[in-house]
């Protein structure tokens, strides 16, 4: 993943200015759902720090799953096709992810656990989400591009 995108950019640019990693991935696709930005930035906030903070998955694999459902998810119990889609890239999405990055855990992936008072000072201390989450940010982005081209037509867009 050489090349970046404008997308993918956007992610990182709002990730850097605050958003927390799952709010940033999933903000970028939100004009292509049809969903208000700030919607979108409000459902992703309790994904980030894997998870609030538990070290769980990785917020931004967490906010291309959201935007996932967002694009071509069910609307209810009659969408199973949809569902069954949906399932399908998530996993085709966090596949890549782990091709890449090892993991999906924000634990193993920023070698620190946020879930402790302790390692949660650590990775502040250090910088860590600074440092390291603008890759996995645009890295999801990018993947997700990817595994949505496969199926759909989501261009980049231009805000």
């Amino acid at each position: 993943m050489s090349s970046t995108t404008e997308r993918s950019e956007r992610a990182v640019a709002c990730f850097m200015q605050g958003c927390n990693c799952a709010q940033a991935v999933s903000s970028v696709f939100a004009r292509d759902a049809g969903v208000p930005e700030e919607v979108v930035l409000r459902a992703a906030t309790g994904f980030g720090g894997g998870v609030g903070h538990t070290g769980g998955a990785c917020g931004a694999v967490s906010g291309a799953v959201l935007a996932l459902g967002l694009l071509l998810g069910s609307t209810g119990p009659e969408g199973k096709e949809a569902k069954d889609r949906t399932y399908a890239l998530t996993q085709e999405f966090i596949a890549r992810f782990v091709r890449t990055h090892g993991t999906i855990s924000c634990t193993g992936l920023l070698d620190c656990d946020l879930s402790t008072d302790e390692g949660l000072a650590r990775a502040r201390e250090q910088g860590l989400a600074p440092t390291l989450c603008p890759r996995y940010v645009r890295d999801a982005v990018e993947i997700l591009e990817e595994v949505l081209a496969s199926v759909t037509s989501v261009p980049p867009t231009t805000r």
